[in-house]
């Protein structure tokens, strides 16, 4: 079943330059971008994104560092989208995360993991709901889904 995840690309991807990397992954796992953005997040939306964070002692760090720059906000469409998008993307410590995800090539540190993945599809559907609008997310198919996936019509 083809299900939408969210997927940002954080400050310190940006700065460092990984963002067409981060995208290549994606597309290469045969995942279809439906909607992208660069944003300056507010503080609000920041606090909305990691509700079930803020009372921890590290949040206002992560808080301060989410802040900092711009992020890639994105949606991606795919066959169990949401849990193959935690696979490309590593465990939240990098020091944990295999080489060959894009925390074990590109992170050292907890506090710049490079990037965030919906940890589920109910996530990944509240997080899509905060960032887009559903006018900007892309309805359609690629061509070339029969060759991503057995029995697409």
């Amino acid at each position: 079943m083809e299900e939408t995840t969210f997927i940002m690309i954080k400050p310190d991807g940006i700065q460092r330059r990984l963002v067409a990397p981060i995208i290549a992954r994606f597309e290469n796992r045969g995942f279809t971008l439906v909607a992208i953005k660069l944003v300056h997040a507010s503080e609000s939306l920041i606090d909305q994104h990691y509700a079930e964070l803020t009372s921890k002692p590290f949040y206002p760090g992560l808080k301060q560092y989410m802040l900092s720059g711009p992020v890639v906000a994105m949606v991606w469409k795919g066959k169990s989208a949401a849990a193959l998008g935690r696979a490309i993307v590593g465990a939240t410590n990098p020091k944990e995360s295999a080489p060959g995800t894009i925390r074990g090539d590109y992170c050292n540190d907890v506090g710049r993991n490079v990037v965030h993945a919906s940890d589920s599809v109910e996530s990944a559907k509240r997080e899509i709901a905060l960032w887009f609008k559903p006018e900007e997310i892309a309805h359609y198919a690629p061509c070339d889904l029969g060759w991503v996936y057995e029995n697409v019509a």
